[in-house]
């Protein structure tokens, strides 16, 4: 078992080297976006639908447990 939480999970702090060779200061926990889990999401389902902009995308939980975005 490991110690993350969604706030400091190693995928929020992503980022790329600057030109100087240094990584961007990591973003401030209040700036952040909000965390949602795939459970409060998907309520049993394995698709959901999302509506962005006038376009219907499509989140679906794979057999291997991943979570795939089709447009």
């Amino acid at each position: 078992m490991n110690s993350y939480t969604p706030l400091n999970h190693p995928s929020f702090r992503r980022s790329t080297v600057a030109e100087n060779g240094h990584a961007p200061a990591p973003r401030p926990i209040d700036r952040m976006s909000r965390v949602v889990t795939s459970d409060s999401l998907f309520r049993g389902s394995h698709e959901i639908g999302i509506e962005h902009e006038g376009s219907m995308y499509r989140l679906k939980i794979t057999r291997q447990g991943k979570l795939i975005l089709n447009k």
